[in-house]
């Protein structure tokens, strides 16, 4: 059995990986300035890095909203595109050997797919994530970019910006302790240092995409969402999502692979074509 290109093609970037013998072999992320460019210069270069013959290709499976613009076989090879929220779900549960979960894909905006079992499905998401995250960080610190924010971050101070409960009440609410934020920038002045801006920006998000996963299981018997998307990877995900899964009473997982979770599940998706 050769090699199985699982691609997920974003708009300027694409993560490929390939999955053989149930191993994911050596993720990758390229950026370019538009998707068919991402997707050819990924795959190029993943070949050529990993050694691989396009006769050890055995099918490429491509994914992502990048994906409505290829239209024809990728290198002349066996082509196939892939639901995402399919993909979302085959990949964190292989990531993570859970059969009952929600994952939290962590994009632009944020999508909800349940799993439980077979049924993977797609049941809603907010939008607000990374491209939340970087477009206000653009007006209100003048840098889009993420990797400068969550530095910034680290040296902020989220009291300066955050109102918690222990800010409007001398004790404890019934279910609310002390720390609990009770208003996202609820405390903010005006002349908020940046760095107490950008971890209050980065708070914001993860704070409202975990409250977002977690109603959304209400009335459910799911307790675990995984994280998987590019914020998965912000430091700061250590600090907010043990919060909420001490408030809530839920466990959130990040998996090894949490950024190329989608283009692993496109991969996996090949034994279910070829078995039908």
């Amino acid at each position: 059995m050769g090699i199985v290109i699982g691609i997920d093609v974003g708009i300027s970037t694409t993560k490929i990986v390939g999955v053989k013998d149930g191993q994911v072999v050596s993720p990758m992320r390229i950026t370019a300035t538009d998707p068919v460019t991402s997707l050819y210069g990924a795959f190029g270069k993943y070949l050529v890095e990993n050694k691989i013959e396009l006769d050890d290709v055995e099918q490429v499976m491509v994914t992502g909203v990048g994906s409505a613009y290829i239209d024809k076989p990728v290198y002349g090879l066996p082509t196939n595109k892939v639901d995402e929220f399919m993909a979302d779900g085959l990949g964190a549960r292989f990531e993570t050997g859970l059969d009952n979960i929600i994952v939290v894909s962590m994009g632009s905006g944020t999508s909800l797919v349940l799993c439980k079992g077979d049924d993977i499905r797609h049941i809603g998401g907010v939008s607000i994530g990374g491209g939340t995250l970087a477009g206000l960080s653009l007006i209100m610190l003048k840098t889009s970019d993420i990797k400068q924010v969550s530095t910034l971050a680290m040296q902020g101070d989220i009291s300066k910006v955050n109102l918690s409960i222990g800010d409007i009440s001398p004790r404890p609410l019934p279910g609310l302790p002390m720390n609990v934020t009770a208003s996202l920038f609820g405390k903010a002045k005006s002349d908020a240092a940046k760095e107490d801006i950008a971890v209050g920006l980065i708070v914001m998000v993860l704070q409202s995409i975990g409250s977002a996963a977690v109603l959304s299981a209400l009335n459910s018997q799911i307790h675990e969402f995984v994280l998987i998307g590019n914020l998965s990877l912000l430091p700061q995900c250590r600090d907010v999502f043990p919060m909420l899964e001490k408030l809530y009473h839920v466990h959130f997982l990040i998996p090894k692979y949490s950024q190329f979770c989608t283009a692993i599940g496109a991969a996996l998706y090949y034994d279910k074509i070829k078995t039908n």
